[in-house]
């Protein structure tokens, strides 16, 4: 039973921590990246559709971006989408294709873009703490209803802990490894 309330945690864990690194891939930095078009949805024949399930993004150099729709009628209305979402972006339709130059930040911006990281570490942080307090309160009712000795909950607490520290600290070493990339001229 201990075990089964381990694995549950430890599986919580990394997923707080590879939607951090979802979350943060959405952050810009100074090179290009299809992650930074994520969150933009397109009215698609009614329904809200992300860019990437109507269009191919690859990206040829460190700067730029390309968006080629699958339908060349969708060329302006991607156009207008990344205008109007605030990311800073300015698209040029060449053809069926679009061209996303990305601009280099400016000192002002890129701090800008580290508050957010480290606001989405604190955000996983605080869904390490959730799930570690489920943890417990499952621990704890386990040894109130005698279904495991109050030593082995005391330990299994301690484990908890540990596992609960080092997920803490994966957090705090993707975002600083995501203050790093964003300071990077």
């Amino acid at each position: 039973m201990i075990d089964e309330v381990m694995q549950e945690l430890q599986e919580n864990l990394e997923k707080s921590v590879a939607a951090l690194r979802r979350e943060l891939g959405k952050v810009r930095t100074g090179r290009a990246s299809p992650a930074i078009l994520d969150r933009i949805r397109i009215d698609y024949y009614g329904v809200p559709t992300p860019i990437a399930q109507m269009a191919t993004v690859s990206v040829p150099d460190a700067r730029l971006l390309v968006v080629k729709p699958w339908e060349k009628s969708q060329v302006s209305v991607i156009e207008r989408a990344i205008r109007e979402e605030d990311l800073g972006l300015n698209p040029r339709v060449d053809g069926d294709i679009l061209r996303v130059p990305i601009p280099p930040l400016t000192e002002e911006r890129r701090k800008e873009m580290v508050k957010l990281a480290r606001r989405a570490g604190e955000d996983a942080k605080v869904a390490i703490r959730k799930h570690r307090r489920d943890a417990i309160d499952l621990l704890t009712s386990l040894r109130d209803e005698g279904e495991v000795p109050e030593d082995d909950a005391d330990r299994a607490k301690k484990k908890l802990e540990d596992l609960v520290g080092d997920g803490v600290k994966k957090v705090d070493t993707v975002v600083a490894e995501k203050e790093k990339e964003v300071m990077e001229v």
